[in-house]
């Protein structure tokens, strides 16, 4: 693909491009240029659009899409120099198509403090040793297990025969009457932890069931062993409970990792944290005498009790480079008439995986698969090209309220930047009204459906509905809850502090070939392409379901902004009381 660098500034872009090429001018687009930081000047390492509109279009979408997933951006990493620079990309966006910046100090961006940690694998280790056997087990890093530390000020981090001891779940969720910990000392020993809940191995109403619950995801189970004084951390890796392969997990895992800047340098976590294949996961629990599926039945079982792993130990070392670093949010608004200090939050993180120079996804003999580079085309370059498609389309209207249009960095790394906004807004939390979030949207085409994801959650439901009635089409629940998409995308910091979300995504009923040929192309980027170099653009998408579905939900943001109502989480919700306590706070 032809690269071109233009060296211009968001101001001169703002005058110098061709309007947009339809009757519906943005009326913002005069002042822009007054509010751009002019600071900001920077080098575009790809050009904006010369002419989109303010209708939702394919076309549109396809050249944003196209442009964040480019080769240039290199996987739009954070911190990484061209990944940062789809950040600046963003912000020249939504200055040309409208937007006032809302950053820090009158700017486009939020700067987030991050650390990055990268372990040197030829010189680190994870060993087990003790078995029934006697031998001792060195773990292929990446083949048979990831490794890392979340300690922040240390080069190197080393362990010496630290007990096993698996403790089921790796949960204490007091409100549904469950602790994996009861009763249990972990100071020195590693604990040993199955993914996802009970729920999804007991397929009853415990916990939620099927749909994982927070208490299932990674981030929690080695947050609670460090809350617990472990001194090491494992999950189990098993494709079906965690909703994806162990490539993802290599993928994800390896290379340099990002955290936000902890005050305490990460001293509340374990030594080190890991994944395991659950084949690796077998043959240790073998040689500590278990059976690794009369276990796995043990600990769904209420009343469940820690088992130590027997003379099994685990000993090994972390050898890491730690850089200090930032990375960007981008904020841009459209202030509302009548009531500007009232918002609405549009969210899609823009960040991806970046470049992996040692990958290899497939025969190397073949040039395809020699791609190093992460591109994340849809996931997601496609939420970033709905978020400036929205906003350019609602620039054209006049808002009661005001319209927030949130790019943030560092999803792939835990939700990190939507995190950092959500403790450190340039808004106050509970201004904004609600919010809907794109992430990672399948050119699938068109579908009669839209999967809310969480669903069940607030009255934002109802409006996307009534919208949908007008389509001839129907809100589906997510078909995988147990993946437990609901607190794997950004919209999850904003619900923690009680804003209403709606993250909704189109739907598997095809138009064309029904539910069967909607499932297979969505299972089909789930095995292929998913957080692999394979997840490009190409010219042959049809995003004409996108379209439509970008529309349904820019028609619900739209509503919201033109209205004085504040939609709620629905009663029971476990955001609510949240909600209603951020409200009191400012007598609403």
């Amino acid at each position: 693909m032809i690269r071109t660098t233009l060296a211009v500034s968001a101001i001169a872009l703002m005058t110098a491009c061709s309007a947009p090429a339809t009757d519906e001018t943005t009326p913002q687009a005069e002042a822009s240029s007054e509010t751009t930081n002019t600071a900001e000047t920077k080098e575009l390492l790809m050009p904006l659009p010369e002419a989109t509109t303010a209708a939702i279009t394919e076309a549109d979408l396809a050249i944003r899409i196209k442009t964040l997933a480019d080769d240039a951006f290199e996987g739009r990493a954070p911190a990484a120099e061209k990944g940062e620079q789809a950040a600046d990309w963003i912000a020249a966006e939504m200055a040309r198509v409208g937007l006032e910046p809302a950053g820090e100090n009158g700017s486009w961006f939020q700067t987030v403090g991050m650390v990055e940690q990268s372990i040197d694998e030829a010189t680190s280790a994870l060993t087990f040793s003790g078995g029934t056997s006697g031998e001792a087990f060195p773990m292929t890093l990446k083949e048979d297990a990831v490794l890392w530390t979340k300690k922040q000020t240390a080069k190197t981090v080393d362990w010496t025969d630290s007990d096993l001891v698996f403790v089921g779940y790796g949960i204490v969720a007091p409100e549904y009457g469950w602790n994996d910990y009861e009763g249990l000392d972990v100071e020195g020993k590693t604990v040993v932890m199955l993914v996802n809940d009970p729920g999804y191995a007991r397929e009853d109403e415990l916990f939620k069931g099927k749909s994982m619950t927070y208490y299932g995801r990674w981030t929690y189970k080695f947050e609670e062993a460090g809350r617990q004084g472990a001194t090491g951390a494992i999950v189990i890796h098993e494709t079906a409970p965690a909703s994806y392969g162990w490539d993802v997990v290599g993928n994800s895992w390896s290379g340099a990792q990002a955290d936000l800047v902890r005050t305490d340098g990460g001293a509340n976590r374990t030594k080190f944290e890991s994944w395991i294949t659950e084949a690796t996961a077998r043959s240790l629990f073998a040689e500590a005498g278990l059976d690794f599926t009369e276990m796995k039945i043990a600990a769904k079982t209420v009343g469940f009790a820690p088992v130590d792993m027997g003379d099994l130990k685990a000993s090994g070392n972390i050898a890491q480079t730690v850089t200090t670093t930032e990375s960007r949010n981008v904020v841009g608004i459209l202030p509302g008439k009548t009531a500007p200090d009232e918002h609405v939050l549009f969210t899609a993180h823009w960040d991806h995986l970046g470049k992996k120079s040692d990958e290899k996804d497939g025969e190397p003999t073949q040039d395809f698969y020699k791609d190093t580079i992460f591109n994340g085309a849809v996931d997601n370059a496609t939420g970033s090209a709905a978020l400036l498609e929205m906003a350019e389309a609602m620039a054209a209207e006049e808002l009661d309220r005001s319209a927030v249009f949130l790019a943030v960095t560092l999803e792939e790394s835990g939700l990190l930047g939507s995190a950092y906004y959500a403790e450190n807004p340039t808004i106050p939390m509970n201004q904004f009204v609600a919010g809907l979030n794109m992430d990672a949207m399948l050119p699938i085409g068109k579908t009669k459906d839209m999967i809310v994801v969480g669903y069940g959650a607030s009255e934002l439901e109802d409006r996307l509905k009534d919208y949908l009635d007008t389509q001839g089409r129907v809100i589906v629940p997510d078909q995988n809850p147990q993946a437990g998409y609901f607190y794997r995308s950004d919209h999850v910091s904003f619900a923690k502090k009680g804003v209403p979300m709606l993250y909704a995504d189109g739907g598997v009923d095809k138009v064309d070939g029904g539910v069967a040929a909607g499932k297979a192309f969505a299972d089909t980027y789930t095995a292929q392409r998913y957080h692999k170099p394979m997840d490009e653009y190409s010219d042959d998408w049809d995003l004409s379901g996108m379209q439509e579905d970008i529309t349904a939900l820019y028609t619900v943001g739209l509503g919201i902004a033109q209205s004085d109502d504040w939609p709620t989480w629905y009663a029971g919700n476990e955001f609510e009381s949240i909600r209603k306590a951020s409200l009191a706070e400012k007598g609403e």
